[in-house]
């Protein structure tokens, strides 16, 4: 019986005693399905529920009143050997070894869905995160959001949400004619201007203007300068692009912020926002009344000199995603963003929506490398393509994925590097290939799922204690995703992988796929087949999840 297909009964039983009468409710206020999970604590039975926590209020019942008559429907599904009131109202519901067995089955014909669910369905996300200035390689500070930030997309994703990932280039304002003049020094072979970047990776971008633009360096510094501004920032896009897809992170929108100022978009934001009453004129400038909802200041818009401010940008990006459609707008920003919570959940109020709804600002903290060596290619940083040589693509985002975005991480190079049991994204995908290969095994052994084309499957031969494990955290998985996209922490996926890959080895250990010797092929071969495969799918899918390859020979 798969958490669905007992979600369903449970709801017929609910319904059954509605119509009788034991229970009074309305109709609309039964379910077509609830949520069950499995305990904590395995003795507490397979499966729990807290309906009748939910639902005795609309009855006006006690709690554990109601539980004790939907337990007595509870008894008559079949495969449901025993249902247990505990604590306040929650039942706890064990079934047969037949009805939990029938799991395996049910993975491996969903597959690749297995997991995924409709509970954000219709909810429209824009999610931004990265973001990194355009003026120099991705580097240590951006890999959390990277590898987070696609993981919490994904599991968004398996929830039913449309979510769109989205990377804002900061491509205006003075930081971009630093860069080209920093480009432009290094062509001309004169030292790194004041507040200009350092790197070697200036003078390779200086060498690609000079590919593209043979005589750049015969023209006036003015007339050098725009033409540069262009060619290097193209290329230095290139690059990020490039690391990012080297590490497995891809973006639906690249948006530049130098296009929402040529289009107009700070005077119509300003405009925009002064129509719904906050804005105000103050000492020649523009200003954004922000304290009206929670900001400790308020916020100029348009300087006194006529020029607009980060701020202004940042209230008219907002206005952009509100006017593409996305009614929940998630920023995903570094440790040092703490102020912009407030002022960004200001600008959504101020534009007449519900700061505690239509946004959300998620705070990463910071990343370090015992032992990394810094670039030599782009100074006093650590670059994300080195990582990714240095310890592989897999052990890094695996390594992010599973601590929370708000607790300071150190990677340790050393353990990521270990072939061994105490390395975690190894101990997973290690469990995955060690699936795969038993069930390459088993095909030489001529154990199959099917027979003459029939399903060799009997459900009550997974009677096994680590059989009964097994299938139990293999059920729970569908609710970790559902729980990752909640509270966006892809992190519990991959700690309840870890948990998978644990009594899948205990499992291996202790139950044959394969008949042993001359022995001949069973239907408990047959089935536990199924159950090893069911397991590498839902490692498969879990991996996935978070970005990571799940190997299939290690």
């Amino acid at each position: 019986m798969t958490p669905e297909e007992l979600s369903a009964a449970i709801s017929a039983c609910l319904k059954d005693a509605v119509s009788t009468g034991e229970i009074t409710l309305t109709e609309s206020a039964v379910p077509d399905s609830v949520r069950v999970e499995r305990p904590k604590n395995r003795d507490h039975g397979d499966w729990a529920t807290n309906i009748a926590l939910q639902l005795s209020k609309q009855a006006g019942m006690n709690p554990r009143d109601f539980a004790g008559i939907l337990s007595n429907h509870l008894q008559g599904i079949p495969g449901v050997t025993g249902v247990e009131i505990a604590g306040p109202g929650f039942l706890n519901i064990t079934v047969d070894a037949a009805t939990a067995g029938a799991l395996a089955k049910a993975i491996v014909e969903a597959g690749a869905s297995y997991g995924t669910n409709q509970a954000l369905a219709g909810r429209v996300v824009n999610m931004e995160f990265v973001s990194a200035n355009p003026t120099g390689p991705l580097h240590i500070g951006h890999t959390r959001w990277a590898a987070l930030g696609d993981a919490i997309a994904r599991v968004l994703r398996a929830s039913g949400a449309d979510v769109t990932a989205e990377y804002y280039i900061n491509d205006a304002g003075s930081q971009m004619n630093v860069f080209a003049n920093s480009v432009l020094s290094r062509l001309h072979g004169r030292g790194v201007p004041e507040g200009g970047y350092p790197g070697e990776y200036i003078r390779e971008l200086g060498d690609e203007v000079l590919n593209a633009h043979p005589g750049i360096r015969e023209l006036t510094d003015e007339a050098a300068l725009p033409v540069i501004r262009s060619a290097a920032y193209e290329a230095q896009m290139a690059d990020i692009k490039t690391t990012l897809a080297e590490f497995g992170v891809e973006f639906d929108v690249f948006f530049s912020e130098k296009e929402l100022h040529d289009a107009g978009a700070i005077e119509s934001a300003v405009a925009r926002l002064r129509e719904q009453g906050h804005v105000f004129d103050d000492g020649g400038a523009v200003w954004l009344r922000t304290t009206d909802f929670g900001d400790d200041k308020d916020r100029v818009m348009i300087r006194a000199n006529g020029e607009p401010t980060y701020f202004a940008a940042d209230a008219a990006y907002y206005l952009s995603k509100k006017d593409r459609g996305f009614t929940e707008k998630i920023y995903l920003l570094g440790a040092d963003h703490h102020g912009y919570i407030n002022r960004l959940k200001a600008i959504a109020a101020c534009a007449g929506d519900d700061p505690e709804v239509n946004i959300e600002v998620l705070i990463g903290q910071l990343v370090s490398v015992n032992g990394a060596k810094l670039s030599k290619r782009a100074g006093n940083i650590i670059e994300l393509k080195d990582l990714i040589s240095w310890l592989g693509k897999d052990a890094v985002r695996y390594s992010l994925a599973r601590f929370p975005a708000d607790s300071p991480l150190t990677l340790d190079p050393e353990l990521l590097k270990k072939h061994s049991n105490e390395n975690p994204v190894f101990y997973v995908q290690y469990a995955h290939a060690r699936s795969r290969g038993t069930a390459r095994n088993a095909a030489e052994a001529g154990v199959e799922r099917q027979v003459d084309g029939v399903d060799a499957f009997d459900a009550s031969l997974l009677d096994h204690p680590t059989e009964n494990e097994l299938l139990s955290y293999l059920g729970s998985y569908p609710s970790i995703v559902a729980k990752a996209a909640e509270l966006r922490e892809p992190h519990r996926v991959a700690r309840h992988l870890e948990v998978i890959a644990g009594a899948y080895h205990r499992w291996y250990d202790a139950c044959r796929v394969s008949p042993q010797g001359d022995d001949p092929v069973l239907d408990v071969n047959r089935t536990r087949l199924w159950l090893n495969d069911a397991t590498s799918q839902v490692l498969a899918n879990g991996l996935e999840l978070l970005g990571v390859s799940a190997p299939e020979r290690m």
